[in-house]
């Protein structure tokens, strides 16, 4: 009996060698999926390309379960553009933002940067009881350690956990560095990632091989009492 959990013909993390992550355009692997099947968009694009987004927005309200929500990391002077774009197809929830603090030099002010991310949904998704999860900023520094881009692992993981449950399924249709397959590893979720490199879709598998599953799993029936 294969007990492995799939998305249309996609293995999904953790259960295969690719880890859940595959090597692609997400606008052609993304066909595959099928229609109201996955739990959270959570996802990176480049910030310039604004097709990306009007892609992610139509792609997404197709592929989401009902009352579910797709969050997108954007830049601010293209906010407009983005946020015009995911409005396409999904209803605006909420602004998030990662905030960390920087030094321009000794003795000299510090700097604080902000990276925003969009909270879009299909429906109403069901989060507010963990308010206090994802509306929480780091202070954290960039997580660069395989990607010039990569966010901290512990605010994916906040947020991430705020919008699943166990054995939820997870979208990132631009994986980057795998920091959302290696967090949905470290919760205990399901997930599915596209990447376009291959060096880059290689290096996120190894990082998800090397992040820990959770010690203790709770029952959905648990989660669902926090």
């Amino acid at each position: 009996m294969d007990c492995r959990s799939y998305l249309g013909p996609y293995l999904l993390g953790p259960n295969d060698e690719n880890q859940g992550i595959y090597t692609g355009d997400a606008r052609e692997l993304a066909k595959a999926i099928p229609d109201e099947s996955v739990d959270l968009i959570f996802t990176d694009p480049v910030y310039q390309n604004i097709e990306d987004y009007r892609w992610l927005a139509e792609t997404a309200a197709r592929v989401l379960k009902p009352d579910s929500a797709c969050l997108v990391w954007f830049d601010i002077p293209n906010f407009p553009l983005c946020f015009d774009a995911l409005r396409t197809h999904l209803a605006f929830a909420e602004f998030l933002h990662w905030q960390r603090h920087g030094h321009l030099a000794p003795g000299r002010t510090g700097i604080t940067v902000i990276s925003p991310c969009l909270w879009m949904e299909k429906g109403h998704s069901k989060t507010y009881k963990k308010m206090a999860n994802w509306k929480s900023t780091t202070n954290a520094g960039p997580n660069a350690r395989t990607h010039a881009w990569g966010k901290p692992d512990t605010l994916i993981a906040k947020w991430t956990d705020a919008f699943t449950q166990l054995g939820s399924t997870v979208l990132d249709f631009f994986s980057g560095s795998g920091v959302v397959p290696a967090v949905c590893k470290s919760l205990g979720r399901r997930w599915l990632a596209f990447e376009i490199d291959p060096d880059t879709a290689e290096r996120a598998r190894e990082r998800v091989r090397n992040t820990q599953p959770p010690l203790f799993v709770m029952e959905p029936e648990q989660e669902e009492g926090l």
